[in-house]
């Protein structure tokens, strides 16, 4: 049987930053300290002159971006996603989210699958800080591939985007040559009797469900939602209406992620059952990455068994 290939989507990322360095000659890419743990050292080193270390000081990243995207300059900047999202929160909204600044957050180690650095520094409530800032868009890839494509779609938009990154190394599902478009999801798997709507590292996790379901004689459509914000709502409401029921999945709180998103869309257009698997109103604990995820619910099994109580909820 050949080895599933596997890779982070913050290793990608570096990669994509190095690989789209030369069709952006206006590229510069800033870190808070963490290029090594951020990957944008992979920048660094193909392009020196256009890298820049702001320190441990992230607020100020995300002026030192502001300033040099008012320039004309095509920024990139990162850190940890609890200090890109969570210490900087009042700087990304006043200063690149309310005059609509061109700069793009590029933030790592999100969810729990940072595993061993514990609670401090899982961040599960990024998205639904994000998605509170007017014309903010947020991507989340689910591996390298659409990682790197992410990246080449954030760079030729014009406009704030929050990128979302893992620590941890995930299977590969798209082929090397996988494009995005902002704004519209892509259908994984056809299925009749529930939807499961996932981003990230969850949506293989939701394709693994949706086999283990199929043996029982349960039709599971998958969803891949790399765009959080804008929703691809047109596809969220098909689904509710050919399924009658949803179930998201994220690696994020249930809270104002992706199954927030969702779930307010479908109870405006077509309210069908929407059940979500993700971080349950809790704080994240050490502990392996692989630990944590199965700890707190975040596996194919609860996705199946979340996809059947959905479909027994349909009147």
């Amino acid at each position: 049987m050949a080895e599933i290939k596997k890779q982070a989507t913050r290793e990608a990322y570096g990669q994509a930053l190095a690989e789209i360095g030369a069709q952006y000659d206006n590229l510069i890419v800033l870190d808070a300290d963490l290029s090594c743990a951020t990957k944008t050292g992979t920048f660094k080193k193909a392009y020196p002159d256009r890298f820049f270390n702001c320190g441990i000081a992230e607020q100020n990243l995300i002026g030192v971006a502001t300033g040099l995207t008012i320039t004309g300059k095509l920024v990139f900047c990162s850190s940890f996603a609890m200090f890109a999202a969570g210490r900087a929160y009042e700087q990304v909204r006043n200063a690149v989210g309310y005059p609509h600044n061109n700069v793009k957050i590029a933030a790592t180690h999100a969810g729990l699958s940072v595993g061993e650095d514990g609670a401090t520094h899982q961040c599960n409530e990024d998205i639904a800080l994000m998605r509170t800032i007017p014309g903010m868009t947020i991507l989340c890839p689910a591996d390298g591939n659409e990682a790197k494509a992410c990246v080449r779609a954030a760079a030729a938009y014009n406009g704030p985007v929050y990128l979302r990154f893992g620590r941890m190394a995930v299977p590969m599902l798209f082929d090397d040559d996988y494009a995005i478009e902002i704004g519209k999801g892509v259908p994984m798997r056809e299925g009749t009797d529930v939807t499961i709507i996932a981003t990230g590292i969850m949506v293989g996790m939701a394709l693994e469900a949706a086999e283990s379901l199929a043996a029982e004689g349960v039709s599971a459509r998958v969803i891949n939602i790399h765009t959080i914000k804008p929703l691809d709502k047109e596809l969220v409401l098909k689904a509710a209406r050919e399924t009658g029921a949803i179930v998201t999945a994220e690696e994020h709180s249930i809270i104002g992620g992706l199954g927030g998103a969702v779930a307010e869309t479908v109870a405006e257009g077509c309210p069908v059952p929407v059940l979500r698997v993700g971080v349950e109103d809790k704080f994240g604990t050490s502990a392996p990455a692989a630990q944590v995820l199965q700890a707190y619910g975040l596996t194919p099994e609860n996705i199946a068994a979340k996809a059947k109580a959905a479909i027994a909820l349909k009147k």
